[in-house]
């Protein structure tokens, strides 16, 4: 199914996709007038690219993400240090859902594709079945590990025949999303499904 993607301040960027693939990517009056039986799907803010995020061992094998039901026990935050290892060897099982719900947590924040060396196959696992690519950590990390990092990594621009692989933040401009970080994203579509929407 053709779906045609655009959105508010960015309309000269939109994106016709096509099963897993980009068909083509332009300006929103073109990309309709070229296929006008494509389903639209309207967001606010910008399209981009997408985010790599390059803390994926330390967000996904060192951090425990609990279940909303373990709350009462462990709240709702990400656990990070002596306290998530604590979590981990009490029931090494739990690093496979840990691990899941931390791509859920990348996800929405338009994280596309991740970076850093998973060993845990749990982690390995999430990461390949959300569909998230795998790109080379940059020598210098930007900081403390984030779902939001600063500065963020944005990915190339999309092109035709390429992967449908991009974000949605609801920003005016790039520059906003420098300065409000990456928790504006609305939408995450990988490999052409919408696999994030927060409205």
């Amino acid at each position: 199914m053709l779906t045609l993607h655009v959105a508010e301040a960015t309309p000269e960027s939109a994106v016709l996709v096509d099963g897993a693939l980009v068909a083509a990517v332009g300006t929103y009056e073109d990309l309709a007038a070229l296929r006008p039986e494509a389903r639209v799907r309207r967001w606010p803010g910008i399209l981009t690219p997408g985010l790599l995020n390059p803390y994926a061992p330390e967000l996904l094998e060192e951090t425990y993400h609990p279940d909303p039901r373990e709350a009462a026990e462990f709240g709702t935050e990400p656990i990070t240090g002596e306290r998530a290892r604590e979590i981990f060897r009490a029931d090494p099982a739990r690093r496979g859902a840990s691990a899941r719900r931390g791509v859920q947590r990348l996800l929405a924040h338009g994280t596309v594709a991740v970076a850093g060396e998973l060993r845990g196959r749990a982690a390995v696992d999430a990461v390949r079945r959300a569909g998230l690519a795998v790109g080379r950590r940059p020598e210098r990390l930007p900081g403390p590990p984030s779902f939001s990092p600063v500065p963020l990594v944005l990915l190339p621009g999309l092109a035709p025949g390429g992967p449908a692989r991009f974000a949605v933040f609801d920003v005016p401009d790039r520059a906003a999303l420098v300065r409000l970080g990456a928790s504006t994203c609305v939408a995450t579509v990988l490999g052409g499904r919408l696999v994030h929407r927060s409205r």
